[in-house]
């Protein structure tokens, strides 16, 4: 389908919206939509949780034992019922009927919609091989998941996480708080190879086991053992690991089956142009579950800038959706980790790099003809925003090239304000690169 909607057809006044699924993208449009639109449509959100919409972000912490529960709400108890948005938890979606514009669910009601928003997210992936039926072997995904993992182990109790990614080392991270033993397995040979370079992610393993926690790169898991619940995990080298409790943390898959269903384009996930409307004009799609560009986001800042383009789009101002620079900060088990825009660059991109393993402290910039491309950060992501900005941009660098590792306060603000009318020569400059552990220079505010 063409990435760019030919038409969009307004939403009378009264029309009647459907949001399917009520986790943080709906939340997110609803959110939009009343601050663009207030009490304009009749807005129905089904979500297939128990709940009210909650920051999946923090389940993390809240498994540590470091956020409760309670505190992880996205909204007031009372936000939907004086936004005058209908929020129906436990309403699971079974059909949508294209034709007769309408949404059956499991409790056998019908919703009928002038347009409807697929917000279904995406569900975790099991390894599919022997054992992964048994009890204890698990994913972390909700709420529902979290009680499970926190009754599955008590101190000193053997657990394993499969997946070295984000969500299988906050798992772990969560699971070493409650005082299990954990080991992390990993296929690939570093971890969270999608955010870090090889050196970055040296600097994570590094804290990693200094928190006590055990990490095999490279580790391919086998089978699971156990008489009715799990009590080991093998590996395919032979070894044979103890586990009270094995997380499966190795991806997620976009939840596409109603779309599937009901016909429309889906690839990898559902189908959108840039106004995140599907191959059915009536229908839109965000967040996890919806493909832009042959692009399916998994991060929080894109699909909340979705849900907001979305929202403008379905008030009345068209607003196309232009894509994301993908951005992650995050604190990986106590550690700080930034990475935005490409790990790699282009073919011949320059590297700026500072790396400092006493103090925990790792800067990675990549940079094609001068302009900013991609950036990772360990440890000290304070300058975070700032290069993503840059990123962002697209703009020169070439003025304040030299300060650019050491972040924005060492860089003459009158080089930030336009980019040079004439960029010097470059292309014989080397990348600069600071041995380990040599400090940083001082900012100008430390050196009066």
């Amino acid at each position: 389908m063409n990435e760019t909607a030919t038409r969009i057809d307004p939403v009378p006044d009264g029309g009647r919206l459907v949001v399917v699924g009520g986790g943080m993208a709906a939340m997110r449009f609803a959110e939009r939509l009343h601050a663009e639109a207030p009490h304009r449509f009749k807005l129905t959100i089904l979500g297939a949780e128990p709940h009210k919409p909650y920051n999946r972000v923090l389940l993390s912490q809240c498994l540590a034992g470091e956020v409760a529960t309670a505190e992880i709400g996205l909204c007031a108890e009372d936000w939907f019922d004086k936004a005058g948005i209908d929020f129906v938890a436990g309403e699971t979606v079974t059909a949508l009927d294209r034709e007769g514009q309408k949404v059956t669910c499991q409790s056998g009601r019908v919703y009928s919609f002038d347009r409807c928003i697929l917000a279904t997210g995406s569900a975790p992936f099991r390894l599919p091989i022997p054992g992964h039926e048994l009890a204890g072997v698990e994913t972390f995904r909700d709420l529902n998941d979290l009680e499970r993992l926190a009754a599955g182990v008590g101190p000193g109790a053997p657990a394993v996480v499969i997946g070295g990614g984000l969500l299988g080392l906050e798992a772990a991270y969560g699971l070493s708080k409650l005082g299990a033993q954990v080991t992390v397995l990993h296929l690939m040979d570093r971890l969270m190879e999608r955010q870090l370079d090889a050196r970055g992610a040296d600097h994570l393993l590094t804290a990693l086991k200094a928190l006590g926690l055990r990490v095999i790169l490279e580790a391919e898991s086998a089978a699971f053992k156990g008489e009715g619940r799990v009590s080991a995990v093998q590996l395919k080298s032979g070894e044979e690991l103890a586990a009270d409790l094995v997380v499966m943390a190795v991806g997620v898959r976009p939840a596409t089956r109603l779309a599937v269903e009901a016909g429309l384009t889906v690839e990898r996930a559902i189908v959108v142009d840039d106004y995140l409307q599907t191959s059915d004009p009536t229908i839109f799609a965000i967040g996890e579950c919806a493909q832009h560009r042959g692009i399916a986001y998994g991060l929080v800042e894109p699909v909340y800038e979705q849900a907001a383009a979305l929202a403008k789009t379905l008030a009345g101002h068209a607003t196309p959706y232009c894509g994301s620079v993908c951005a992650t900060s995050l604190k990986v088990a106590g550690v700080d980790v930034f990475s935005a825009g490409s790990l790699g660059g282009a073919e011949g991109a320059d590297t700026l790099l500072y790396d400092a393993p006493a103090d925990g402290v790792y800067r990675r910039l990549t940079l094609t003809d001068n302009r900013l491309e991609g950036c990772v950060l360990v440890g000290s992501i304070s300058e975070g925003p700032f290069y993503r900005r840059l990123i962002n941009e697209g703009r020169s660098v070439a003025a304040f090239r030299s300060d650019l590792l050491f972040g924005e306060a060492y860089i003459d603000a009158e080089a930030l304000k336009e980019p040079p009318a004439a960029e010097p020569q470059e292309a014989d400059r080397p990348s600069l690169y600071l041995e380990p552990n040599q400090p940083l220079p001082p900012t100008q505010k430390e050196a009066c």
